[in-house]
C-alpha cells in the first residue's frame, strides 16, 4: 500500500523553499500545499527581516489560512521552511503546533543562506507524535538570492532517499 503524502511549505522571498517542495512532490507524489499567513508580510526585505526577528524572539505564531488538504488524511507529511533567525519561519511553527502528528511520518526540510541554526530539531520537536525521517538542509547563496549552494546531486540523492523511506 502506498502512503498518502502531503508536502506543505512556507516560502517568502525568492521561492527557494517552494522550489524544493515542488521537486519533492514530483519525486514522491501526493499533494502540495503552501502555508499562507492570514496577514501577509509587507514592506521591504529589510522591514520584513526586522519583523521576523521580533516575531521569532517572542515565539509568535501568526494565524495561518486553512489548508485545502486536511493533514489528518495523510500518512506522510513533508514540511518545508526557510530559516528565519536560526529557526523555522513563524508560520511553519503555527502549522506544526496546530496538528496532531500521532502515527504520522514527518519529513522536515529547510532552506538557508549559511546559518541553519536549530531548524530541523525545532521542527521535529514541534510535530508532536511524529516519526521524523530524512531531515534535510538545503543551502542557498548567502546574498539572499536563489542560487543553490547544496550540490544538485545531493538534493537528488535526498529526494530518492525520501521516496524509498516512505
Amino acid at each position: 500500500m502506498n502512503p498518502k503524502v502531503l508536502t506543505v511549505y512556507y516560502s517568502w522571498s525568492n521561492g527557494n523553499t517552494r522550489h524544493v517542495a515542488e521537486q519533492l512532490q514530483q519525486a514522491v507524489g501526493g499533494d502540495l500545499e503552501e502555508i499562507e499567513t492570514v496577514t501577509p508580510y509587507t514592506g521591504s526585505y529589510d522591514e520584513v527581516v526586522a519583523q521576523a526577528q521580533a516575531e521569532v524572539r517572542r515565539g509568535y505564531e501568526p494565524p495561518i489560512r486553512a489548508l485545502a488538504h486536511n493533514p489528518q488524511d495523510y500518512d506522510v507529511i513533508a514540511v518545508g521552511t526557510p530559516t528565519w533567525w536560526y529557526t523555522m519561519a513563524p508560520a511553519v511553527k503555527t502549522f506544526l503546533k496546530s496538528q496532531d502528528f500521532s502515527g504520522k511520518t514527518l519529513v522536515p526540510f529547510m532552506t538557508n543562506a549559511g546559518w541553519p541554526g536549530t531548524v530541523l530539531k525545532d521542527m521535529a520537536r514541534s510535530a508532536r507524535g511524529a516519526q521524523t525521517v530524512c531531515p534535510k538542509e538545503i543551502r542557498f547563496d548567502s546574498s539572499g538570492g536563489d542560487r543553490m549552494v547544496t550540490p544538485a546531486r545531493e538534493l537528488k540523492e535526498w529526494l530518492e532517499e525520501v521516496r524509498q523511506s516512505i
